[in-house]
């Protein structure tokens, strides 16, 4: 498992990758213009002589501001003449600036030296990869849930369990088909294997297919690696995961209630149920509890959200793991 500080460093990595991509597309089309234009490889070192210029003036003090004016004044007029020049040769005035993923932060990943938005996203993305690496999303597609695992008779309180999976799963269908990061939140109940996993990875599938972040983890793991985040040693402290779980377009807690319980455990549901239902940002919790075991087990004030807001779709039938062995 990487950590944050592995993160960082990986991102910092790419983002050097940028710079160097940059930088040698903009020698390639200096060569190029260069060899077309032979006065322009004069006027390209004119300018170069004159930011060293400018920069050893600056270096100077306060007395070179007059000199500066100055150089800057050549340099304006210099890149006027470079401008023209490109121009009337078939290429962009601009055709010799170095192009960056970010124009923003010139792919530094910092802005007046606070972190870019670009880096950020670099470290989401790559804290939603490493979360998502061991989760089993191409087993788990649409057209592999079989309903003929369902009990076509009706139960003791006259549900046909398979008529009621088969609504179940449309409506799964229809969510991911339609999905935006202002869904609702869904809550899927019911005994084990039963199928809820497999149609929260179905969703998660299609809903990364369509550009967006998920988050999909068992709620042991996921709150297991921020209560070690929290409670690392000075130094080491960080969010990490919390802020990925909490930014992610859709994040999926799967089996819930099956962790060890504390006040921490408890405390971070809460913040990821109200935060992203503050934020309008989905949620899908899988879960083999009753709603009155999970009222007993997080509380009114999460059950109330929960019960509040959320879609509950209860799967009914026989343990499909079991059914097929």
């Amino acid at each position: 498992m990487k950590t944050t500080v592995q993160h960082l460093r990986q991102a910092e990595r790419m983002l050097e990758q940028r710079r160097n991509a940059a930088e040698r597309e903009q020698q390639r089309r200096r060569d190029l213009a260069c060899a077309k234009i032979p006065a322009l490889a004069k006027l390209q070192n004119e300018l170069a002589q004159t930011g060293q210029a400018v920069a050893a003036a600056i270096g100077a003090g306060k007395d070179a501001g007059e000199y500066i004016a100055l150089l800057a004044q050549q340099n304006l007029a210099a890149q006027a003449e470079q401008a023209q020049l490109l121009q009337a040769n078939g290429f962009a005035a601009d055709y010799l600036k170095e192009h960056h993923t970010c124009d923003q932060c010139r792919d530094t990943g910092f802005v007046r030296g606070l972190r870019c938005g670009c880096f950020t996203q670099l470290l989401q993305g790559l804290a939603f990869d490493q979360l998502n690496m061991n989760t089993p999303l191409e087993q788990s597609r649409f057209d592999a849930f079989s309903l003929d695992y369902y009990p076509a008779t009706p139960d003791a309180n006259g549900t046909i369990p398979r008529k009621k999976m088969e609504g179940i799963l449309a409506l799964c269908r229809e969510y991911a088909m339609n999905f935006g990061t202002r869904s609702k939140s869904m809550l899927f109940m019911g005994a084990t294997g039963l199928g809820k996993t497999h149609l929260s990875l179905a969703i998660a599938q299609q809903v990364i297919e369509a550009g967006h972040t998920v988050i999909y983890g068992a709620a042991q793991n996921l709150l297991g690696r921020m209560e070690r985040e929290h409670f690392a040693a000075f130094g080491e402290k960080t969010n990490a995961t919390e802020q990925a779980l909490l930014s992610c377009d859709l994040l999926i807690l799967d089996d819930l209630g099956a962790e060890f319980s504390t006040s921490f455990t408890q405390s971070c549901i809460y913040n990821l149920v109200n935060t992203r239902l503050m934020a309008g940002m989905p949620i899908i919790i899988n879960t083999n509890l009753s709603l009155a075991q999970l009222n007993e087990k997080y509380g009114e004030r999460v059950i109330s959200r929960i019960i509040g807001n959320y879609d509950v779709l209860r799967f009914l039938g026989n343990d499909i793991r079991q059914a097929k062995k």
